[in-house]
């Protein structure tokens, strides 16, 4: 099989050839240069792909994307319409996704970043106890990565809830499904994380709305997408005492400007698109492993439906 590598922001796509022909050495592995002749590939590995990339490769019919969101994808004008795009389940990044949500919520329910400001006094004082139960956890969104969120939060005994657009069951945690079951899940939430899909159904799901409906005093950690939120909404809402603060890790513009008011703001924890980062040994075995059972004549997951937008 004939596979192209290519990239428009990794800074060593070299590395990922190499790694590449070592899972695959019986396949063709090759870094794509844009401006060469046209290819024969059949498969593509790509994040943020180069525009250029579907009329040089014109035999494409698998494009795996190195992220687990392709929201950016589908919108590019130059995407074939019946190229199969193949979404990275997990990548390593599921884990490292969890971390991050147990972080932020470590530091406000167990506030150690106030511990943190009375180091600087020489102040030797401690907050309430934490109570799990008074900080009920709510993940939108049931896949790879919204389970092992739920599971961690599930494992360290808080009530833990998640939301999809279908109801998906997680183990160790209750299920909500469908705009029917969306207030119910606010509702019994305090700690919203939220690792759905960016699609035209969820754009500007965290907004005003959602937000009057969960338990008062709420914290919100966004790891998904910026499209999800509606900024000046969570701004009101912090100033008006409904949320108590907000992790966020992606927005709809990146790099946020360094005029936006999130960066000053002392109730809201910026990170640079950090939560969930693609892990290339975890990602080369999991492509490697779908293209070997492609080649067999295998059935595989993580193909994209173009309708749901994931």
């Amino acid at each position: 099989m004939d596979i192209v590598f290519a990239s428009r922001h990794d800074g060593h796509p070299e590395q990922w050839v190499q790694a590449l022909r070592q899972a695959l050495p019986d396949d063709t592995v090759r870094l794509w240069d844009e401006g060469g002749a046209k290819g024969a590939a059949q498969v593509a590995v790509a994040w943020a792909p180069p525009p250029a990339l579907f009329a040089q490769e014109p035999r494409l019919e698998y494009l795996f994307n190195l992220g687990a969101g392709v929201d950016t994808l589908l919108r590019m004008p130059e995407l074939p319409a019946g190229l199969r795009i193949v979404r990275l389940e997990d990548g390593g990044m599921a884990a490292q996704m969890a971390e991050y949500a147990l972080y932020y919520l470590l530091d406000e329910a167990r506030g150690f970043s106030r511990y943190a400001e009375q180091q600087k006094q020489a102040r030797w004082h401690r907050v309430s106890a934490l109570q799990r139960e008074e900080w009920p956890v709510g993940v939108m969104g049931a896949g790879r990565i919204g389970a092992c969120v739920a599971r961690l939060f599930s494992t360290l005994d808080y009530p833990v809830a998640v939301w999809s657009r279908t109801g998906r069951a997680v183990e160790g945690a209750e299920a909500f499904g469908g705009a029917e079951g969306l207030p119910g899940f606010l509702a019994r939430t305090r700690v919203l994380v939220n690792v759905l899909p960016l699609t035209e159904e969820t754009r500007g799901i965290l907004c005003r709305e959602a937000f009057s409906q969960l338990k008062p005093d709420a914290y919100l950690i966004n790891m998904a997408r910026g499209g999800h939120l509606v900024e000046s909404d969570l701004l009101t809402a912090l100033e008006e005492g409904r949320l108590r603060g907000a992790a966020l890790d992606v927005f709809s513009h990146e790099p946020l400007p360094a005029s936006h008011p999130f960066w000053a703001h002392p109730r809201i924890r910026v990170t640079p698109h950090v939560a969930g980062v693609t892990l290339m040994r975890s990602t080369v075995r999991q492509i490697a492993g779908k293209i070997r059972a492609m080649a067999r004549g295998e059935a595989i997951s993580g193909i994209v439906d173009r309708t749901r937008q994931y």
